[in-house]
């Protein structure tokens, strides 16, 4: 018999992490569940710069009528489906990023959309299978769906913001399934031997971005993923790519950056939003379980591992302001999970 009252963390205004109400402990009604949802008992998240971001912006000039629940990472088991639910039975343990438009996962329980969740790793700990999907699917469909990369292609991938979460699986997916060159950027020694150890073929220092990539004779490079700043980095990104090479990117930013200065090699420029699929419910949302499945059987299978590097414990306002504030330091490397039970 399922609760009709939940725990979560969420916030109805927008305030630093170190106010009092930045994030506050609520008592809410369970989640409706849709033909097509899956109702979770979540088991543990991940805290991802996304939820620090929409806990800055989206209550910052109001005060919500109801808690915007973050979380868009999530591993759990199943407890309720929607009709029209297939692949999936009560008892199931599943990951899952979410749907950005929705409650998230920072409560006892989520109502999930199960065409873009999939069975968990069971190779796993739930702490380590929290913090793989966002980052895997970001990973993924800036690999292949965006850059277009063929895995057979001897070419250059450069990954600035390479010890990050997304840089992490992004670096471990390319090794494993392309015959790319991965150079990546990280500017201290810890995040140096954090990405060599991930597979990185080079290491460059994203503060100079052009002189070390010269100073390692790395030449102009094919592709290039930007992970952490790319109002920043434009005019070296300009620089390093070859001609018809591709840009993607997942960092949004203010103001605008002159496109004109890519025409001349004929470059691409692509977003990346992990959430586009389930936004705008297109037609091939459900590729996002398939991609969880594919990453779930390489985990298994020894070949990429979940980049855990911070765990924290409980279900509580507190244990959440905490893991915001690593976050917001901007110097965290790999991913933090916090364990409800």
């Amino acid at each position: 018999m399922l609760p009709e009252k939940m725990k979560a963390i969420g916030f109805v205004e927008s305030k630093p992490i170190d106010a009092e109400n930045s994030l506050v402990e609520y008592t809410v009604d369970l989640p409706s569940v849709g033909d097509k949802d899956l109702l979770v008992k979540v088991s543990a998240v991940s805290v991802n710069p996304a939820d620090t971001k929409i806990r800055v912006r989206a209550a910052n000039d109001k005060t919500l009528a109801q808690p915007k629940i973050l979380g868009y990472d999530g591993v759990g088991t199943v407890v309720a489906m929607g009709k029209d639910v297939t692949g999936f039975e009560p008892g199931d343990r599943v990951y899952y990023a979410g749907d950005v438009s929705r409650n998230g996962s920072n409560a006892e329980y989520q109502a999930v959309d199960f065409r873009i969740t999939a069975h968990a790793p069971k190779s796993l700990s739930d702490a380590e299978a929290a913090v793989v999907p966002l980052v895997a699917l970001t990973a993924w469909e800036a690999l292949f769906e965006r850059l277009r990369i063929r895995p057979t292609e001897k070419k250059k991938l450069l990954i600035i913001g390479g010890a990050g979460g997304v840089g992490s699986m992004t670096i471990q997916l390319a090794k494993q399934l392309t015959n790319l060159t991965v150079i990546a950027t990280a500017s201290r020694p810890e995040t140096e031997a954090w990405v060599k150890k991930l597979g990185a073929d080079h290491v460059v220092n994203h503060r100079n971005l052009v002189e070390s990539m010269n100073e390692q004779k790395l030449g102009e490079v094919d592709y290039i993923f930007n992970v952490a700043d790319t109002l920043g980095h434009w005019d070296a990104m300009v620089e390093l790519i070859a001609p018809q090479g591709l840009i993607s990117s997942i960092v949004e930013f203010d103001g605008g950056v002159d496109l004109s200065k890519l025409q001349a090699k004929s470059v691409g420029f692509i977003w990346e939003l992990m959430f586009t699929r389930s936004l705008f419910n297109t037609d091939d949302i459900q590729q996002q379980q398939s991609i969880l499945f594919q990453v779930a059987n390489l985990i298994d299978a020894g070949r990429i591992k979940s980049t855990l590097t911070t765990s924290l414990e409980g279900l509580s306002a507190q244990t959440f302001k905490e893991a915001h504030g690593v976050l917001e330091t901007g110097k965290s490397i790999g991913k933090l999970a916090i364990s409800f039970n």
